[in-house]
């Protein structure tokens, strides 16, 4: 059985315009030892979510005023970090289906059972942060730089066929948007565009995230729920760090690429699926086939179109354009619609190497937004976030010398401190403002002794 630790400092917002339900399911949460916190409807959610961010939402389907998929997608919009849980009847099972293809991180039905309710939330939790997705067209915000404008044209080239795509970049340099474009430019592009995010999951939950599971499967297993392959069925199925997948699913996996077919966590029967299989990774997969840990034959299978995405740092050329889209965007959310940056601000932003790449810039720029003063964002703001994101020391640090590693350690726990402030303790929200996954930021949580 699946349960949460105690004493967590993960968050989870409530919505549910029936008193009873949301009550029952706050008092569970909580003593399960999540911060629970209850709200009866879609406008209180968003209220209180721009008062206090969340680590998780869970919300009713059908509610009055604004009903649980128009959270769903002003949630995504506004918090794109933050998965969403929603809760549905039995007899409106292919809304929830429809909830998780535009975006939902997994679904509950009415009336719940206490272990499947640690389940599920515990899963959605573990699985991270969900990145929303572009608009229809999504080859426009790839970039016109000379590289990117060769990896349009690939993408163009394979998108009429089913051969599996295989992404290959460093970390942030926009692999899902390629795999998005991919989906767009193809024949399947109304249908679901469905992503599975390999590092985020242990083993046993990557399992029935990809295949779903029977009812009696496991502990908290108290209906069938459908996989990430069921439910991209038409469309295309993105891995994103292919790497990361543990060898017991790998054997499964290559199944499913060379058979398309694939059983339920807990079923004997075999099912067909028509998908497109797109992968990405950020490491050579070469070296873990060396060493023994991915399989070759899987490896060969999903490399059938390799395409190579360039680092941000070789086309500086869109930096000033990604700056001004990711302003502009982070305006409008965080309701700052004056927002700009100004000439002297693109032209320094321009002129760093973005270690991180698109995902590094696109959080710099919402911490410009959220921490600017006034409606023009200049050179100034860009220089003071420089200096937070380099962590550089500040006065009263409280450790100078000592030797290269002991003032790394402290440079990195000075800035996840700083990040905790500013975030009012929202973990979640601290790694968003340091750039970091949320689980690369556990890891220097337990690794630095802040846990």
């Amino acid at each position: 059985m699946l349960r949460p630790k105690t004493a967590t400092s993960e968050s989870i917002l409530v919505v549910d315009d029936d008193p009873a339900v949301g009550k029952v399911l706050n008092a569970l949460l909580t003593q399960a030892g999540w911060r629970s916190r209850w709200v009866s409807s879609g406008e209180q959610a968003l209220a209180e979510l721009q008062a206090r961010p969340a680590d998780l939402i869970v919300t009713d389907l059908r509610m009055d005023g604004m009903n649980g998929m128009e959270l769903l997608s002003r949630a995504r919009a506004s918090f794109p970090e933050t998965p969403v849980v929603v809760l549905t009847a039995h007899g409106t099972v292919p809304l929830a289906v429809e909830a998780m293809k535009a975006g939902a991180a997994d679904f509950l039905l009415k009336p719940f059972d206490r272990e499947e309710v640690l389940f599920i939330v515990r899963k959605a939790l573990a699985r991270g942060s969900v990145a929303p997705a572009p608009p229809s067209g999504g080859e426009r915000l790839l970039g016109r730089s000379t590289g990117m404008k060769e990896v349009l044209e690939l993408l163009r080239k394979v998108a009429p066929g089913n051969s599996t795509v295989l992404l290959r970049g460093e970390s942030g340099v926009g692999k899902e948007l390629a795999a998005r474009a991919l989906h767009d430019l193809s024949p399947r592009k109304d249908k679901p565009f469905v992503a599975v995010h390999c590092a985020a999951l242990p083993e046993t939950l990557l399992e029935s995230e990809l295949f779903g599971y029977e009812k009696g499967a496991f502990t908290g297993a108290a209906s069938r729920k459908p996989g990430r392959v069921e439910l991209a069925a038409g469309g295309t199925l993105f891995f994103d760090e292919i790497g990361e997948i543990p060898p017991a699913i790998q054997v499964k996996l290559l199944r499913l690429l060379q058979e398309r077919t694939y059983e339920r966590l807990g079923g004997a029967e075999t099912y067909q699926t028509d998908v497109r299989f797109v992968a990405a990774t950020h490491g050579a997969l070469e070296e873990l086939v060396k060493q023994g840990r991915f399989r070759e034959d899987l490896f060969y299978r999903l490399s059938v179109v390799p395409i190579f995405i360039p680092p941000l740092r070789e086309r500086r050329e869109e930096i000033s354009e990604l700056a001004r889209h990711f302003c502009a965007l982070d305006a409008a959310a965080n309701a700052k619609p004056e927002a700009h940056l100004d000439a002297a601000a693109l032209e320094l932003l321009s002129a760093q190497s973005w270690p991180g790449n698109v995902r590094e810039l696109q959080n710099f720029i919402e911490r410009l937004v959220l921490f600017s003063d006034g409606p023009s964002i200049g050179e100034a703001d860009v220089r003071r976030e420089l200096g937070r994101r380099l962590g550089l020391p500040t006065e009263g640090s409280a450790e100078t010398g000592g030797s290269l590693d002991a003032r790394r350690r402290q440079v990195e726990r000075d800035a996840i401190s700083a990040a905790l402030r500013e975030a009012k303790g929202n973990r979640s929200a601290a790694a968003r403002l340091l750039g970091i996954s949320r689980r690369t930021f556990y890891n220097k949580l337990e690794e630095l002794g802040l846990t």
